[in-house]
């Protein structure tokens, strides 16, 4: 190792990182500062990479956790050689700049993941690291190894404090993600005074008891993180946690305080850090000579690695056709085996969670990389997906059927770190009303526009007996409410089918089934093209003769509710099925109108709150809607209390 190159890198760091931040008046210095050594050594002597090319499928991963300390991955991603700019690094925090407040995926090169809200980017890191172990147990031969690397992350307290954290560390404990790797900068300094206020317990003996290694040694020792890496790596059955204990803000004056956590240091403490960095007090944007030196000469090593594995990638698909077409398919999102859609038959009555496991089964055997499963509720869900070469465990890594515990969150956010190192398309479920423990996660991912599939059931006040606290009412309308999130809420069993064709479809946003506990019969569907049309968003269900009268908008379980209030009433009746109510929104003013029917009176029928839907109507007693928390009891004696039934909507109607 050249350990004088190392330190000229980590002068650097500190150099970037404090004239960024001081420049946009905002950022957080502390970090940057004090894993200056980490990000040299890992970025030169440690990862499998190659800046030249970010995408190579066989790389190691480095997820920043603690993303508030961006400044660190910036400037080691623009001295290594990655596509960022001493401009970009000028810009830091501005309108237009790659280098944004927190790390943001698909913005800027070389950047794994976004990351900011704590807790997160372990967890996705645990995503990323069983991505590895399944495509490795899927790909790898008895002459080629073409999956083979690790995951890296980097956590702070405030991370470890997240509950995210937890559940993620103890599924990968369990699971032996032997190739996981998490550094914990243990500067014991959060921005409100020392952790010991809030935080101390021994991380140490937790990580233990989730069955991970623990290591200990000094942030500014490189050599001993070196010894440190190479024995985490020597250990194949157990995730590491490597505690490295560090000063926060090192070679500011105010080192060691929150003071230099999430401000900038200032114009004369950044001077006197410059100074004692052995920098002119007076330069700005300063780079080390010998840092620059050092990833020049590293540019051929870093590209042999790459090129020496593409030409163990030919060989091996040369000898795994079949394997080659699958990789392929995996990365292109097309389909690599074939299975027929169930077919139901209208009038038979079918859960929408049900329709939806058929598919599962369907989608899993049409793409071979449809990895997923449930947060303990496999059965309930009816998630499991058949001919998946069973459970994912230590012993069976190519099992496509994943047990992530009741840890919703963990589950979410490990599916989103699946979907960020490719090669899998992931899906998750439980009940809709848990939605609230993802939410911060698939929020992430729609960030991310990582393609990830949430399969909810349960999707409203119709599970009856369980009671309000699992009956979700107002869960739709704030899902709804995401940014690049699509919820899908099908209405019957065949648009249950058409709704996971969309999903798998997806490339670049999640999608999210809403689905339901009770059997909603198949209903005659006016619209022959359907198929098509709801492809829009929404489609005519039941026509009416002529000029509607009324035209009622329903979603999920409630488009059965419709047709049966409508067959109740003497008034021309046309009743449209929405399935995704954004993408309805989004499409012409014409195609609207084509669907409503240019009816006077719209009545809009979900069970759930109203908000959202107050444009259809003229006058707010058309919302049939539920806008309180439900009761415990039968279904069907829920929905009567609340007076939400097909009698009611009726009686609606025909006013």
């Amino acid at each position: 190792m050249d350990s004088k190159s190392i330190a000229a890198v980590a002068k650097s760091i500190r150099s970037l990182s404090i004239d960024a931040i001081q420049k946009a008046n905002s950022g957080h210095p502390g970090l940057p500062l004090g894993c200056a050594e980490l990000a040299a050594l890992l970025y030169g002597e440690i990862l499998k990479h190659n800046p030249a090319d970010s995408k190579w499928a066989d790389r190691d991963r480095f997820v920043l956790s603690a993303g508030h300390g961006s400044m660190l991955l910036y400037s080691i991603l623009h001295l290594s050689g990655y596509k960022i700019t001493l401009d970009d690094i000028k810009n830091f925090r501005q309108i237009g700049s790659v280098c944004c407040g927190h790390p943001e995926y698909g913005v800027t090169d070389g950047v794994e993941n976004t990351s900011g809200p704590l807790g997160q980017g372990i967890a996705l890191a645990v995503g990323m690291a069983l991505a590895e172990s399944m495509l490795a147990a899927k790909y790898n031969t008895e002459n080629h190894k073409i999956v083979d690397h690790y995951t890296y992350a980097l956590v702070g307290e405030g991370c470890l404090e997240e509950g995210v954290s937890s559940e993620a560390s103890s599924f990968a404990g369990h699971n032996k993600l032997g190739k996981l790797i998490v550094f914990y900068d243990m500067n014991k300094i959060s921005i409100d005074g020392s952790t010991d206020i809030t935080f101390t317990e021994d991380i140490g003996k937790r990580y233990e008891a989730y069955g991970w290694q623990v290591l200990k040694g000094d942030m500014y020792d490189a050599d001993g993180i070196r010894k440190l890496v190479e024995e985490a790596k020597s250990e194949s059955q157990k995730p590491t946690l490597i505690m490295l204990k560090s000063v926060i803000g090192k070679f500011a004056p105010k080192q060691g305080t929150p003071k230099v956590h999430g401000e900038p240091l200032g114009e004369e403490d950044v001077r006197q850090t410059k100074i004692n960095l052995g920098l002119n007090p007076d330069e700005f944007f300063q780079i080390d000579e010998d840092a620059l030196k050092y990833f020049e000469s590293k540019k051929a090593e870093f590209a042999k690695r790459e090129a020496d594995w593409k030409t163990e990638f030919d060989a091996w698909a040369k000898e795994n056709p079949v394997l080659a077409k699958q990789w392929k398919a995996s990365y292109e999102f097309t389909a690599d085996g074939n299975a027929e859609d169930p077919v139901y038959e209208v009038g038979k009555s079918v859960a929408t969670r049900t329709a939806s496991g058929d598919m599962i089964s369907a989608m899993g055997a049409r793409y071979s990389y449809l990895v997923g499963g449930s947060a303990d509720l496999k059965g309930s869900n009816k998630s499991g997906m058949k001919g998946d070469n069973g459970t994912y465990t230590p012993e069976n890594r190519a099992g496509r059927s994943i047990e992530f515990g009741i840890r919703e969150f963990g589950m979410a956010s490990e599916c989103a770190g699946m979907a960020l190192h490719g090669g899998l398309r992931p899906f998750c479920a439980t009940y809709l009303v848990f939605s609230d423990y993802m939410r911060p996660s698939i929020r992430l991912a729609a960030l991310m526009k990582q393609p990830v599939i949430y399969d909810l059931t349960h999707d409203s006040i119709y599970l009856g007996e369980d009671g309000p606290t699992h009956q979700p009412v107002e869960q739709l309308a704030s899902l709804r409410a995401i940014p690049n999130l699509q919820v899908l809420r099908p209405g019957d069993a065949e648009e249950t089918v058409a709704a996971w064709h969309i999903a798998m479809e997806s490339k670049d946003h999640p999608v999210l089934l809403a689905l339901t506990r009770q059997n909603v019969p198949v209903y005659a569907k006016d619209d022959k093209n359907w198929r098509e049309t709801i492809k829009k968003g929404a489609y005519v269900v039941k026509s009416g003769s002529g000029s509607p009268d009324v035209t009622v908008v329903a979603t999920g379980s409630e488009v059965n509710m419709a047709l049966e209030a409508a067959a109740k009433v003497s008034k021309n009746v046309r009743v449209v099925s929405i399935l995704d109510k954004n993408l309805f929104e989004a499409q012409s003013d014409d195609f609207q109108k084509e669907i409503l029917g240019g009816a006077k009176r719209v009545i809009v029928a979900e069970a759930g709150v109203k908000t959202g839907w107050e444009g259809y109507v003229s006058s707010k007693k058309d919302l049939f809607t539920i806008n309180r928390f439900g009761e415990s009891g039968p279904a069907k004696k829920v929905a009567e209390d609340l007076g939400f039934t097909a009698e009611k909507l009726a009686e609606l109607i025909g006013e």
